[in-house]
């Protein structure tokens, strides 16, 4: 099941490779960039359970929510779905001889994981793995300030779309 908030792309322009170059670190730019992975269980987020949303790093665009994350046991963040259908697009990936279907931001362009069968039942099984080197994590309590406040009804559920205006 999909919310139905809309994400504007023209929030989140994709800067330009020198930009990019400029405000990522090394391993942030070969894994949104080159299609590098991180290490499992050597990264920021994997077992990081915080209330909030995560963002593409290249460009600040909502890509998932910490209601939608769980414990893969695989070392790397893993949800169940993106914050909705728009934010990311798929492309086969037959690299190192395993045929999987790549992750992408939609305005940034940028290699994110891959998606698998293997997810919980329960919520669509599909697991979303996910570099962390390729996320931004925003606390619930810095949504508003850092312009995502339009999202928080989804992150805690006791807010009211109502209050989000107010």
């Amino acid at each position: 099941m999909s919310n139905n908030i809309v994400i504007e792309q023209k929030y989140y322009p994709r800067p330009d490779d020198d930009t990019l170059k400029y405000k990522l670190t090394a391993l942030q730019y070969n894994v949104t960039q080159n299609q590098e992975r991180e290490l499992s269980f050597r990264n920021l987020y994997w077992d990081h359970f915080d209330a909030g949303i995560y963002v593409d790093i290249t460009t600040g665009e909502p890509l998932f929510l910490s209601v939608d994350k769980f414990d893969s046991r695989r070392g790397y963040p893993s949800f169940t779905k993106p914050i909705n259908n728009t934010v990311v697009y798929y492309e086969q990936d037959n690299r190192f001889n395993i045929l999987r279907t790549a992750v992408f931001s939609r305005c940034g362009q940028a290699y994110l994981g891959s998606v698998f069968n293997d997810g919980p039942k329960d919520k669509g099984g599909l697991r979303y793995c996910i570099n962390s080197a390729a996320l931004l994590f925003i606390p619930l309590n810095e949504m508003v300030e850092k312009g995502y406040g339009y999202l928080r009804c989804l992150v805690d559920t006791s807010i009211s779309n109502e209050e989000l205006f107010i």
